[in-house]
């Protein structure tokens, strides 16, 4: 049975992948925090807050059509994190080519909300 957290923070995934950025908000603490990682995006930056987390979004669709992010499984960590595996699909608007890769994030917790995400690169050793 998935714990508390496992539950959260797949929600928030799905709630990305059904309702879109505005649904995923309602998972996210007005403290959240996120940074993108060079190897995952052209333009490494923390992002915060809801607007932060709208900001990251409204870069992606500049350059993405047809975004789908499709949560996998989620398994709480022994430090309280989820480790989140999702499968993210896009293509680009001006190239037409069609992305489907896996991802890895760590999420955080704290008062029923995701208060940060830390997306992982293949050679991090938490991947697995």
């Amino acid at each position: 049975m998935a714990t508390e957290n496992e539950q959260l923070v797949t929600a928030g995934f799905e709630a990305l992948a059904t309702g879109g950025v505005d649904a995923l908000l309602e998972y996210v603490h007005p403290d959240f925090e996120m940074e993108t990682l060079p190897g995952i995006a052209a333009e490494p930056q923390v992002y915060r807050g809801k607007e932060g987390v709208r900001r990251w979004f409204e870069s992606f669709y500049e350059v993405m059509d047809e975004v789908m992010v499709k949560p996998m499984s989620a398994e709480e960590l022994a430090d309280g994190t989820v480790l989140a595996h999702f499968e993210l699909r896009a293509r680009g608007q001006h190239t037409g080519i069609e992305v489907n890769q896996q991802a890895r994030a760590i999420g955080t917790v704290r008062d029923s909300l995701m208060i940060k995400l830390e997306f992982l690169t293949p050679e991090d050793p938490r991947w697995a």
